[in-house]
């Protein structure tokens, strides 16, 4: 029997960037019904390889084929013309329209605003592959995964053949995901291709018929899904053994760090968003605050961090508020590390000395001592292993798992009293989150009391000694993680009384 076409075909395809070979000769296929899997670290060409597809960056070498036709992808809307679809890891959408119109952009149309029409077909996908959103609500309004929702919807809309999916998963809860790769195996059953990027593997194990391993920008194999294991995809990846075993000292409870009491808050559009919460944090512990995205999780996160002011009720951190003068030091990994999180413009040494800019050993009256900056920052990089190593860089130019780690080198020091960490491991691969899992642990063993806000539920587990589940702005419970029923735990996450 003859082999299929490739739909897709890349031909020693290689990407270079000032001092930097993003892509180095990569050649793969991928083939209609089939889903291929992309693995690799942060950095090691994933990215730039899906903006070569979709015709963000020309390859500098090889070619790219397309049902055995050679193309040259100049822009997103060739790519779209030859039915290329992506939903990116951080979404494309404009925050300030609404989701109708974000899914008209790029549309083809009349004169006139195709609502009706637009309507009934985003009806259509919308019952098809169930999926739940409010067209006329403004993305600045919707949470991740919301966002992400309305990308496949877009990308399906606009005639996608083959869905280049970034990091799909990392904002849904396990049955939300389920109901992604449902989504997918009717792809496949309508013969459209899927490349899934991700970095967890046993999800990979699960839904990839092919898996392609990407290594410092070159193609280090492909095996087939029923020849590969998670160990050796893993060794693969890093280029060493990944162990998947956390082995945790027990926590040792001190004072209480952080109490919230009675905590109501309003959203942005002016929406009960918190509904009388009650949670505490001790030293060396760590909480995990569970839920779907849009529970109520930001401003939660908004009231310890200062950010916001509750309504009613309040958030304490050893005994005072996380705003004014005297405020408590609190380390803050927010869940938008390049939005949130950086200044991207300004380079790693400006970033890290953000929160003590004005204090010694880094400034002298209203000078920065410039060698005292560079002196840190280069301590820093070395310590947190971030990559490029260079402090003079834009932090713009960093890769996900890299901004993770300046961020958190950034609010690490100074012995902070309370950590916030929301979806620390976002788009990480699997040893950047081995090394971000470590860091955090080690901090709460060391003494600080560290709140957890995640939706991956296997992150939770391997990080939590208390779990605390939120859904509709209220907490569902609190249960010990070591003896926590997972499924009892997913119950409450959908709202279910369990």
């Amino acid at each position: 029997m003859a082999e299929p076409r490739a739909l897709l075909s890349l031909r020693n395809v290689s990407k270079r960037f000032p001092g930097v070979l993003a892509v180095d000769r990569v050649s793969l296929e991928v083939y209609p019904g089939e889903v291929h899997a992309l693995l690799g670290e942060n950095g090691a060409g994933k990215t730039t390889l899906v903006s070569l597809l979709y015709g963000l960056y020309p390859p500098d070498e090889g070619d790219i084929f397309w049902r055995g036709r050679p193309v040259r992808i100049r822009s997103p809307q060739e790519a779209i013309k030859l039915g290329i679809g992506l939903v990116p890891q951080h979404p494309l959408l404009v925050r300030a329209h609404t989701v109708l119109e974000n899914l008209a952009l790029g549309m083809p149309s009349g004169f006139f605003f195709p609502t009706r029409g637009l309507m009934r077909r985003v009806g259509e996908l919308t019952r098809r592959y169930q999926f739940q959103f409010d067209p006329g609500a403004r993305v600045w309004q919707l949470s991740e995964g919301e966002k992400q929702r309305v990308e496949i919807v877009r990308a399906l809309l606009q005639g996608a053949e083959l869905l280049v999916l970034d990091e799909p998963t990392s904002v849904l809860t396990p049955q939300e995901a389920g109901e992604l790769f449902r989504v997918i195996a009717r792809m496949k059953e309508q013969g459209e291709a899927v490349v899934f990027i991700s970095h967890k593997l046993d999800e990979v194990l699960a839904v990839a018929d092919r898996i392609s391993v990407l290594r410092k920008g070159r193609l280090v194999g492909t095996v087939r899904r029923d020849q590969a294991s998670k160990e050796e995809l893993a060794r693969m990846m890093v280029g060493r053994p990944v162990s998947f075993e956390r082995r945790r000292p027990p926590p040792a409870p001190g004072p209480t760090v952080l109490e919230v009491s009675g905590l109501r808050v309003r959203d942005d559009r002016g929406l009960p968003a918190l509904r009388g919460v009650d949670l505490e944090v001790r030293a060396g512990e760590v909480v995990a605050v569970a839920g779907v995205a849009g529970n109520g999780q930001r401003e939660l996160v908004e009231v310890v961090t200062g950010l916001r002011r509750p309504e009613a009720g309040r958030a304490l951190v050893l005994g005072r508020p996380p705003y004014g003068r005297q405020r408590p030091r609190i380390a803050h990994i927010p869940e938008d590390r390049r939005r949130q999180g950086v200044a991207g413009g300004l380079s790693l040494a400006e970033n890290l000395i953000l929160r003590d800019h004005d204090r010694p050993p880094f400034s002298r009256g209203p000078l920065l001592d410039r060698r005292a900056v560079y002196g840190f920052a280069a301590e820093q990089v070395r310590r947190y292993q971030i990559e490029p190593p260079s402090p003079r860089l834009p932090a713009r130019l960093l890769s996900g798992g890299n901004l993770q780690k300046l961020i958190i080198a950034r609010e690490f020091h100074g012995d902070p009293e309370l950590i916030v960490a929301v979806h620390p491991t976002y788009g990480l691969d699997v040893g950047a989150t081995e090394q971000v899992h470590e860091l955090l642990v080690s901090r709460s063993r060391a003494g600080a009391a560290v709140l957890l806000v995640s939706e991956d539920l296997d992150e939770v587990f391997a990080l939590a000694d208390r779990v605390a589940v939120i859904h509709g702005g209220r907490l569902m419970g609190v249960v010990d993680a070591a003896t926590a029923d997972r499924e009892r735990v997913g119950l409450w996450m959908a709202g279910v009384e369990a």
